[in-house]
């Protein structure tokens, strides 16, 4: 089985397994637990790396542990516009520091068959941080669970993707989980987006004006809400992303979103130029 390797091991997270069990321990000592009767489906995290936003994205990926561990996980993200292509790997593995994670080649493999994708491989691939930073967690947390890791653009098609994995999954007798990566506003000269000034009040707005809107959506798990959120405002990175795992958390059952954790880079390293990020669970 070929691997694919980590990019950002060593630089974004740590590159060894004990330094990120010591860095996951400490992200999770202060959990605060959804409180629901009903076992989450999904996550939305933020991808950014793990000194400004892995806390965030870790406990998301943590509150998914149940007493019955999901067969998959199918983790949507990718820095992707409306008119790119979709993206899946199909087989093989991706590197983490606790190990390797397995494709889950069946499933990946009929929804290849089902819409237009680029397939990527061990070999080759695009460098996109998005779903690998959530690979540790997920190593972490489910050692014995196989990824379907699929990046697709803010379109319609995301939430026919979403969907399909869901009912494919199901079709297969997979218990599966579903996670979406993005990060929300980034503002700042660095990202050319300087409409609200800057300091405090650049940081307020966003805070609560700009990353409000696309969050109010996510939590109304309104997919094609999202996608006109993020092209209209700027809010979001990986639009296409949520709107896949709301349409699949959806039709695994899901039924509520809640929103566990907000921050902005600027909270950890104060500038006129940051990000905004954000955690929610599906139940």
């Amino acid at each position: 089985m070929r691997t694919r390797k980590a990019l950002f091991s060593g630089s974004w997270y740590p590159g060894n397994a004990s330094e990120c069990e010591r860095q996951i321990k400490a992200f999770i000592k202060e959990t605060q637990p959804v409180i629901s009767d009903r076992q989450l489906t999904g996550g939305i995290v933020p991808h950014a790396g793990w000194f400004f936003s892995g806390e965030i994205a870790c406990n998301v990926i943590h509150q998914l542990k149940s007493d019955d561990p999901p067969d998959v996980l199918i983790v949507f993200g990718m820095h992707l516009h409306s008119g790119s292509s979709n993206y899946i790997m199909t087989q093989d593995a991706w590197e983490t520091p606790f190990g390797t994670i397995e494709i889950e080649s069946q499933l990946a493999g009929v929804l290849a068959n089902k819409f237009s994708f680029e397939i990527e491989t061990a070999e080759h691939f695009h460098q996109d941080n998005t779903i690998e930073l959530q690979l540790p967690f997920i190593k972490y947390f489910f050692p014995d669970a196989k990824i379907v890791p699929i990046g697709v653009p803010p379109n319609d098609t995301a939430v026919k993707i979403g969907r399909a994995a869901a009912v494919t999954a199901s079709e297969l007798g997979l218990k599966t989980k579903v996670i979406g990566s993005t990060d929300l506003t980034h503002y700042g000269a660095n990202y050319g987006f300087t409409s609200h000034g800057t300091g405090s009040q650049a940081v307020e707005w966003v805070r609560n004006e700009n990353d409000r809107g696309i969050i109010d959506a996510m939590l109304a798990m309104d997919s094609s809400q999202v996608i006109r959120e993020a092209r209209e405002n700027q809010n979001s990175c990986c639009s296409g992303a949520v709107a896949a795992t709301l349409a699949a958390a959806k039709q695994l059952g899901a039924e509520k979103a809640e929103m566990n954790a907000y921050a902005t880079s600027y909270d950890k390293s104060p500038g006129d130029s940051f990000v905004g990020y954000v955690g929610i669970v599906l139940f």
